[in-house]
């Protein structure tokens, strides 16, 4: 975990959750409502890591402004030593077996498109978050 604090105003990021306007917007409701302040994502070597501190702005599934968020805890494992403590906390799913076989065919296609290989052995990027403004 890394205990940088972000000290500017530049955000570290600016993205919309998932990878369709349908999942964009899905996602960000469950931000504003309180139920997901966790995400998980593969970070390829040559991407820029995100450090605790750091403020990235939300989009909707439209490509508008919807919040801010602050990066409040990180951890890199492979993504077999995720648990469900860990993924719950992205409020999508009712069960460990359901967020798996989600994420699975999510990471697959984003493989796919962004050309690696994932496996149960991939570094999964876990970060916990709080909204610190809502556009």
């Amino acid at each position: 975990m890394n205990s940088m604090e972000n000290t500017n105003n530049d955000y570290f990021e600016r993205f919309a959750f998932g990878d369709s306007p349908e999942m964009a917007d899905e996602l960000l409701a469950l931000v504003l409502c309180g139920k997901k302040t966790a995400t998980v994502s593969v970070v390829l070597e040559g991407d820029q890591k995100p450090n605790v501190g750091d403020l990235s702005l939300v989009l909707d599934g439209r490509g508008n402004p919807a919040c801010v968020i602050k990066t409040v805890h990180l951890e890199t494992v492979k993504f077999c030593d995720l648990t469900w403590d860990m993924v719950k906390l992205e409020g999508e799913d009712e069960t460990f077996e359901q967020w798996k076989a989600g994420n699975i065919r999510y990471w697959t296609r984003d493989a796919d498109r962004r050309g690696y290989t994932f496996n149960d052995q991939t570094p999964i990027t876990f970060e916990r978050f709080e909204v610190v403004e809502v556009m």
